[in-house]
């Protein structure tokens, strides 16, 4: 069960990343949620680093520490993404 929910928080927090960036972004859904998981992963690491990641009630630094590196990964992964496809392309 927790594979599913690491696969659904992916897939939320990747979608909010492509929404939240500005333009288009040509990077999968597939590596869009792995992206996206990363960055929950990462998130929890550095509001644990924080002292934050667990409260009463909701994590909302949590969520917005997970969001922030999904956004970041996604854009990272999409200039990753369009310089080997733009790459591929050339060949």
């Amino acid at each position: 069960m927790g594979w599913l929910w690491a696969i659904i928080v992916g897939l939320v927090l990747g979608l909010l990343a492509k929404a939240i960036i500005p333009g288009k972004q040509h990077v999968p859904l597939w590596l869009t949620v792995i992206l996206g998981m990363i960055g929950a992963i990462a998130g929890n690491a550095i509001a644990r680093a924080a002292g934050v990641d667990a409260t009463a009630g909701v994590d909302w630094w949590r969520h917005v520490f997970q969001l922030v590196m999904a956004i970041i990964l996604v854009g990272l992964g999409d200039r990753a993404w369009t310089a080997v496809r733009g790459s591929r392309r050339r060949a």
